[in-house]
């Protein structure tokens, strides 16, 4: 398969997922390297195409949350316990954490994407944290974060405003 082939074809494989594809996965798929996947991803979106790169895998966004509601909330806490402990919150009251969003005082907004929605990516997640020993980007702002939350409606999101508020994790924007 020539190189144009083969980034037609990834970029067919991730409009039709409905979940993040790995770059294992995808390496796989067409016989080739997991770097030359990730060449074949920075060249797709050097060409516009709007992939991103999550803890799950390779997702293009517009085909996710059709008829969802989008919101944000600011939070503050530290320590993985209590990482994991809020978005288990999120997830259990049936949010997707999309994101997770720093004001750096120097850098401006930092923003990387999540795209956790079931205990098990979460697991995924917390493993991969834990593991490499990383300093999640709250440790950056003293523990304030802004997360963005898709659910199916307005009262998913009150539950998860509720359920955060008496866990003293969320800060009240009023």
């Amino acid at each position: 398969m020539e190189t144009w082939e083969r980034r037609k074809e990834i970029l067919k494989t991730l409009n039709r997922s409905k979940k993040p594809i790995k770059g294992t996965d995808l390496s796989q798929m067409f016989d080739v390297s997991r770097q030359v996947i990730v060449q074949d991803i920075a060249l797709l979106r050097a060409r516009g195409e709007n992939i991103l790169a999550t803890p799950q895998g390779y997702i293009i966004p517009h085909i996710y949350g059709k008829n969802k509601i989008i919101k944000s909330i600011v939070c503050k806490h530290e320590g993985y316990d209590q990482i994991e402990d809020e978005l288990k919150a999120i997830i259990d009251m049936g949010g997707k954490a999309v994101d997770v969003i720093v004001e750096h005082p120097v850098y401006g907004e930092i923003k990387s994407p999540l795209e956790i929605s079931s205990r098990l990516e979460l697991e995924q997640f917390m493993e991969n944290l834990k593991q490499t020993k990383a300093e999640p980007l709250s440790s950056l702002t003293g523990g304030i974060h802004i997360h963005t939350i898709e659910v199916e409606d307005e009262e998913s999101f009150k539950k998860i405003k509720e359920i955060l508020m008496k866990k003293k994790y969320l800060i009240n924007e009023e």
